[in-house]
């Protein structure tokens, strides 16, 4: 063989790894303190519904404080919403063509039909309070409210603007499933269905049943952010606005207050609080440094004094000025505030209470509340019984 140069191929060009150098992108800091917030945001809309029993307390707050409003105002129904009213259903109709409003009590000048407005009125209340069909007895109830609100809106005192919001946020949460007739239904059918077999669906049925339950959880708790953001919103207006008064920067704003004859049901007290000139600004600059304050303070343990002042302002309120319609529409508000476990600790209080008031005492060698074994006839020992619950444990595990 004759000497063969072996011509070398060259080797096919290869572009050149431009990645080798570059380091792997990793979140930062601030980027992974955004993730967390959101990923914990987004389980506490979804997770679980949240203030059931504040949401429960709102129901039958503001149930009940219409109820009343409405018997209060019966001797004098038909001078304020009624055919006879000054404010006629023809002005209503006007005023309504401008604002965008409307009443239901407007659609006939009938007495009859207002009378059966109003009984549908009390009927609504009463079964709003009481958790019946909530879904359906919500909206009931919001309709009936503005529609009231609206038929004589030149005739309140301010309280029933923030009855009717929350009638209208009301409807958004599940305010029925806790101390209502709803829950009380509920748990009856569970115990009936307790160990019988359910019927297993198919994948989409399940799917659709969880994706109707993600949805009632998620307006729920937006439901509650409303309502407790257009809490703030008034305590901080309300706050703000007192501060750009000269009257509250000088500490003497409460003292015009009680010399106006609007707001002095009792004459004599307002003109005995009115002698301790000193506490009067004391308590007016309180007020305005608890209003501005109140929406910061939400997220910790000085809420609970917060709150407790606001309390004791909106009872003077309504003893010293005389608007209880407003001061317990705020005084319910406030309840959005305070968590679930608050109410089960004060329903376990009163179920202690009454349990200490209304049974009778235990006879001697026998434990109150807990059924016997008798004796089998053959005279044979009986087994050792197990340890029984206690009634506290009972509850405790029946609780939801």
């Amino acid at each position: 063989m004759g000497d063969e140069r072996i011509r070398e191929i060259p080797a096919p060009a290869v572009a050149p790894d431009r990645s080798a150098g570059r380091r792997a992108w990793a979140p930062g800091p601030v980027h992974r303190w955004l993730l967390t917030r959101a990923d914990a945001f987004w389980a506490l809309v979804t997770g679980r519904p949240v203030s059931l029993y504040a949401t429960a307390v709102l129901r039958i707050g503001y149930g009940l404080l219409y109820l009343v409003f409405l018997l209060r105002e019966f001797p004098h129904r038909d001078e304020i919403w009624g055919p006879d009213s000054p404010w006629t259903p023809a002005l209503a109709a006007q005023l309504f063509d401008q604002t965008g409003w409307y009443s239901f009590l407007i659609l006939s000048d009938s007495r009859v039909y207002f009378e059966l407005c109003y009984a549908l009125a009390l009927v609504t209340s009463t079964l709003f309070m009481m958790g019946w069909r909530t879904r359906a007895t919500s909206v009931l109830f919001a309709a009936v409210v503005a529609s009231f609100h609206a038929r004589a809106i030149f005739m309140t005192d301010g309280g029933d603007n923030l009855v009717l919001l929350m009638a209208l946020y009301l409807v958004l949460t599940a305010c029925g499933r806790r101390w209502s007739l709803d829950a009380r239904r509920e748990r009856i059918r569970a115990a009936r269905a307790d160990g019988a077999p359910r019927r297993a669906g198919g994948r989409a049925a399940q799917q659709l049943r969880e994706a109707r339950r993600t949805l009632a959880t998620v307006v729920h708790n937006c439901g509650v952010f409303v309502i407790a953001a257009q809490v703030c919103f008034l305590y901080g207006s309300a706050g703000l606005y007192k501060v750009q008064g000269s009257f509250w920067d000088d500490g003497t704003a409460l003292h015009y207050v009680l010399n106006l004859d609007l707001f002095r049901p009792w004459p004599e007290l307002s003109h005995v609080v009115d002698q301790y000139p000193l506490v009067l600004a004391v308590v007016g600059y309180l007020t305005v440094l608890t209003q501005v304050a109140f929406p910061f303070v939400l997220f910790g343990r000085l809420k609970y004094p917060v709150l407790a002042a606001l309390l004791g302002m909106h009872l003077a309120i309504a003893v010293v000025l005389g608007l209880p319609l407003f001061s317990a529409t705020m005084i319910i508000a406030d309840a959005v505030f305070l968590p679930d476990r608050f109410y089960l600790f004060l329903a376990h209080l009163l179920r202690r209470a009454a349990r200490r008031d209304d049974l009778p005492a235990p006879a001697p060698g026998r434990v109150s509340g807990l059924a016997t074994v008798p004796r089998p006839a053959d005279g044979r020992r009986d087994p050792a019984p197990s340890s029984p619950k206690v009634p506290e444990q009972v509850a405790e595990q029946g609780r939801e």
